[in-house]
């Protein structure tokens, strides 16, 4: 029997990590995923898969830590995940977001160089990268134009990736990820501050929800549908950089209309404005032009954005039941 192929994923405690192990699983492999040590653990998305998977202790600040965790979980792919990923935190913290979202890159590559060349990497780049490009819709051509120190410090990441791929012949692939959610996502997020709120409201814990730009418009998919595109990714017989996206823009108005629709009630009863969530630098309009990732990776997504709205809202519909009880 052969052996088991081997992936190492950082930021496997956040919500792509989760679903690209259970997705790893599947495919019967050994999963390892790299954690920070700190006070306090949050390993609540990956509970269900605690033994099933390894956790190594590491940090994208140390590069020794990545060496010893490169060396034991001796992978055959890294998907690398990890990263200061919250752009409203990246205007507070600018400085570790670089040192998360861009050095960090650079540590896990030349760690990879390193220790094993021949694992193939990847890096999860994102649609924040091009910002307010007048081009639409976004693909691989599409100059950057980052608003957010988040964007400039993903503009970092994908350059080195692609510089090492082209240095040192390394496997090295950029996934630009546009906006992908589900019930896995943190409460910080707008999407799952809709879900969460709505479900909030329905049952009377709530009054209201406040919400900043609600024309902004973003191209949102299933996370699980973009694990599947990254693991595709690794499987090519070259590397190369895809977009990833749904290819429909979709207005924070729009997520929170579906939203309130799903448990029966008016969104503009409840929505209320609030200025202290409006970006310094707001990105108007993204959506993404994956015909690339259609035709080579044979992937599109599954999950529609009005079956994504509901998934998270009956999800939170559950939880916030469970907890009350």
């Amino acid at each position: 029997m052969p052996a088991k192929k081997r992936a190492l994923i950082t930021g496997i405690t956040g919500q792509d990590g989760s679903y690209l192990a259970d997705l790893l699983l599947e495919k019967d492999y050994q999963v390892f995923g790299l954690v920070r040590r700190s006070s306090t653990s949050n390993y609540r998305r990956i509970e269900h898969l605690k033994d099933k998977i390894t956790l190594i202790p590491g940090d994208l600040l140390d590069q020794m830590s990545l060496i010893q965790a490169v060396k034991e979980a001796n992978p055959d792919e890294v998907y690398n995940l990890a990263a200061q990923s919250f752009v409203p935190t990246s205007w507070t913290s600018p400085l570790s977001t670089g040192e998360f979202t861009a050095l960090g890159v650079t540590r896990m590559l030349e760690t990879v160089r390193l220790i094993k060349p021949k694992a193939k990497f990847y890096q999860a780049s994102s649609s924040e990268m091009f910002g307010n490009t007048p081009h639409t819709p976004q693909n691989e051509q599409t100059p950057f134009s980052p608003r957010s120190p988040y964007g400039v410090a993903k503009v970092y990441g994908h350059f080195i990736t692609l510089n090492y791929r082209e240095s040192y012949n390394l496997f090295a692939v950029s996934g630009i990820c546009f906006n992908h959610e589900s019930p896995r996502r943190g409460l910080e997020f707008v999407t799952r501050k809709i879900s969460d709120g709505v479900v909030r409201i329905k049952l009377g814990l709530a009054k209201d929800l406040k919400l900043g730009n609600l024309d902004a418009k973003r191209d949102w998919g299933y996370a699980p549908d973009y694990c599947r595109a990254m693991y595709l990714m690794l499987q090519q017989p070259k590397p190369q950089d895809f977009v990833i996206g749904t290819g429909v823009a979709h207005s924070v108005k729009d997520f929170v209309k579906a939203a309130f629709d799903t448990v029966g009630l008016d969104w503009k009863k409840y929505v209320k404005i609030d200025k202290k969530f409006i970006r310094p630098a707001e990105v108007d309009h993204l959506v993404a032009d994956a015909s690339k990732a259609k035709k080579i990776l044979k992937w599109k997504p599954e999950v529609s954005f009005e079956q994504l709205v509901k998934i998270m809202v009956e999800a939170d519909l559950a939880r916030i039941f469970k907890e009350r009880k």
